[in-house]
């Protein structure tokens, strides 16, 4: 049999049997994958609409999470100092020695007068307040690590007897942390308003922070560009106690 040019029909059909069995093998694939794909999802979107909310979802969770653990932790950590002190019976004296050194170390709660510092960001859309200022940057307009720890360095300075930033108390192993515009705090995530509590004489807190060279520069910038400042006296307030581990965790190097 030929074609209608009068070549011979068969050689046409043979050229044409590899194209059929690629395009066999595309589907193939084409399905594999398709199977692969929904096996791998389980009927789940694997689209991400936004990376960067996802990601801030997975820290505000794991906050979260963190502060039930610390929550969790300090009530085993009270039955735990309760069982000793009924199997040791303690004398007086050193049942009152062990308070102190709890005092001191910040894992009971203490009370007394004192006062409340709030740093709040300026307004995005900010613009200079001082003629012949220039216009502000965007890290001029958000609170920094360092304005964090310069009123936690003035307070201890004013002698505080104990300290708390945002809901948390700081011990000796605390570490005041900024990434980009959160604080991070012993395993936990904060976005401004930022509050800073203290128990203390209110008179040597205060005359702390105006004696600090780092708070005087902050109050320029308030002043320039309206980021925010404010004192509550308070007449009397309750830190809580520290309740996260005490274990301190350090890299090593690998072994080879």
């Amino acid at each position: 049999m030929s074609t209608s040019d009068g070549s011979p029909g068969r050689p046409l059909r043979a050229r044409l049997r590899p194209v059929r069995l690629l395009t066999l093998l595309v589907f193939a694939l084409a399905g594999l994958m398709f199977w692969l794909s929904f096996d791998t999802a389980r009927g789940t979107n694997l689209r991400s609409d936004d990376p960067m909310l996802r990601l801030s979802d997975l820290i505000q969770e794991r906050s979260h999470k963190n502060g039930t653990q610390d929550e969790r932790n300090a009530g085993l950590r009270s039955e735990v100092d309760a069982l000793a002190r009924r199997d040791t019976a303690p004398s007086a004296s050193q049942d009152a020695a062990l308070q102190g050194l709890e005092k001191n170390a910040g894992t009971k709660p203490v009370s007394g007068q004192g006062l409340t510092v709030t740093l709040t960001d300026a307004p995005p859309n900010a613009t200079a307040k001082i003629p012949g200022i220039p216009e502000p940057q965007p890290n001029d307009l958000v609170i920094h690590q360092q304005d964090l720890q310069a009123v936690v360095n003035a307070l201890w300075h004013g002698g505080a007897k104990g300290i708390k930033v945002m809901d948390q108390r700081l011990i000796s192993t605390s570490a005041v942390r900024c990434v980009g515009n959160t604080l991070i705090l012993q395993g936990r995530v904060y976005s401004p308003p930022y509050k800073i509590t203290a128990v203390g004489d209110r008179d040597a807190l205060n005359s702390a922070l105006t004696a600090s060279p780092a708070i005087q520069n902050y109050l320029q910038y308030v002043n320039a560009y309206g980021l925010g400042w404010k004192v509550d006296q308070d007449e009397a307030v309750t830190l809580p106690g520290y309740s996260g581990t005490v274990d301190l965790h350090y890299a090593q190097p690998v072994k080879p």
